[in-house]
C-alpha cells in the first residue's frame, strides 16, 4: 500500500494564511498523497493564496473557497465529497506531518481506521520539531467504542490530553459504506462524534505508538475556545448515538453516558457564566433555583476553574527537558 499514492489530505482552513504552505508543504511531501484538498473556509485573510503558494506543479493540490463561513464540519464534507482517493486524512491548518508519517501508519491493513501518536509542538520551534522528535516502537493496539469514550474525558490538571485529539487515516469505503459524514452543525467534538458512530457500527480503529504528526500549541488556537452552543450540541451527539445504537454493549453504553453528563456538566457552568455575564448574579442565581440538577456540575466546576492555576501551574507543556511532549506515552526505540 506505501507504494501507491492512495490518501487524500483534507484541510480546512479559516484565516490560516500564515501556517497554512507549512501544513500543505508537509502534505504534498509524502509520496503516498494522492490529493490535497484545501478548503478556505470563508477567510478573508489570504489564506487560500498562502495555500496556493505551498504547490509542488505535481497536479495534487486542490484548493477551494467558501464565501461564507460554513464550519469544519461542513468544509471537510465538501472535501470529501470532492475528492476520490480510497483513504483520508484530516490535518488542521496550522499543524504539520512529519517527513515520513504514512509509510508506518500504511504497513498493514487491517484497520478502517489507523492513527499514530501526536508530539505538542510549541509555536516557535516549529522548525526545530524534526530534529527533537524520539523515535518509538509502533506498539499497535486496538479501540473499542468504550475506550475511545473514555479517553475522552477530561482529567483533572491534563490538558489536550484526550485520545480525540488522534487523527486517524479513514477508509473511504467504510464511510460511504455506513452513510458517515460529519455533522454540520457541530463546530466541537465533531471529529469525536464522527469516530464514536464508526466504532458503533464495528470499525476496527487501530492506533501506533510511532508519531508523524505535529499539533503546533498556539494560544489562540480554535480548539482552545469554543461556545456555549457548542458544549449542547456534543452532549446532545452522546443522546443521539444512546438513542439510535440499541445493539451497543453495556460498557459502551455506560461509557457514553459519562460522556455526556461529562459535557453535559461543562454546558451547564458555561451556561451559569454566560447568563451571570449578562444579567447578574440573580438572574445565574434563579437559573440554579429553576435547574437545581445543575447546581453540582456548577458548584464543581468553579472550584476546579479556580484551583486550576493550583494544580497546572505550567499550562500546557509542550516540552520536557528539551523534549517534545506526546500524547500517548510509549518507550523511545
Amino acid at each position: 500500500m506505501a507504494q501507491t499514492a492512495s490518501i487524500c489530505v483534507i484541510i480546512a482552513a479559516k484565516n490560516a494564511a500564515d501556517t497554512i504552505e507549512v501544513a500543505v508543504k508537509s502534505a504534498l511531501r509524502e509520496p503516498e498523497v494522492a490529493e490535497v484538498v484545501v478548503v478556505d473556509d470563508g477567510s478573508n485573510d489570504g489564506t487560500a493564496q498562502a495555500a496556493g503558494r505551498a504547490d509542488d506543479a505535481s497536479g495534487r493540490l486542490n484548493v477551494i473557497r467558501f464565501e461564507k463561513n460554513r464550519g469544519p464540519s461542513a468544509a471537510r464534507n465538501h472535501a470529501i465529497d470532492i475528492s476520490s482517493a480510497p483513504l483520508i486524512a484530516i490535518l488542521d491548518a496550522d499543524d504539520f506531518f512529519f517527513e515520513g508519517r504514512f509509510r508506518r501508519m500504511l504497513a498493514d491493513s487491517d484497520w478502517e481506521f489507523v492513527a499514530d501518536n501526536i508530539a505538542f509542538v510549541d509555536a516557535d520551534t516549529v522548525e526545530q520539531a524534526p530534529q527533537k522528535l524520539d523515535v518509538f516502537a509502533d506498539s499497535p493496539l486496538f479501540l473499542d467504542l468504550a475506550t475511545f469514550v473514555d479517553g475522552n474525558i477530561s482529567k483533572p490538571g491534563v490538558r489536550r490530553g484526550e485520545i480525540g485529539f488522534l487523527k486517524p487515516i479513514m477508509r473511504r469505503s467504510f464511510l460511504d459504506g455506513h452513510g458517515l459524514r460529519y455533522r454540520e452543525e457541530m463546530r466541537l467534538g465533531e471529529d469525536y462524534d464522527l469516530y464514536i458512530r464508526a466504532l458503533a457500527h464495528g470499525a476496527r480503529y487501530k492506533v501506533i505508538h510511532s508519531c508523524g504528526y505535529g499539533a503546533v500549541v498556539r494560544s489562540n488556537s480554535l480548539s482552545g475556545s469554543h461556545r456555549t452552543e457548542d458544549l449542547r450540541r456534543l452532549y446532545e451527539a452522546d443522546r443521539a448515538l444512546l438513542g439510535s445504537s440499541t445493539g451497543l454493549p453495556p460498557r459502551a453504553v455506560d461509557a457514553v453516558r459519562r460522556h455526556e453528563r461529562h459535557v453535559r456538566g461543562k454546558y451547564e457552568l458555561r451556561r451559569f457564566l454566560d447568563i451571570k455575564a449578562q444579567s447578574g448574579a440573580l438572574a445565574a442565581l434563579a437559573y440554579i433555583a429553576a435547574n437545581p440538577f445543575a447546581f453540582p456540575a456548577i458548584a464543581t466546576g468553579i472550584v476546579m476553574d479556580k484551583t486550576e492555576r493550583l494544580r497546572n501551574p505550567g499550562g500546557v507543556a509542550v516540552t520536557q527537558s528539551g523534549r517534545l511532549r506526546y500524547l500517548l506515552d510509549a518507550p523511545a526505540k
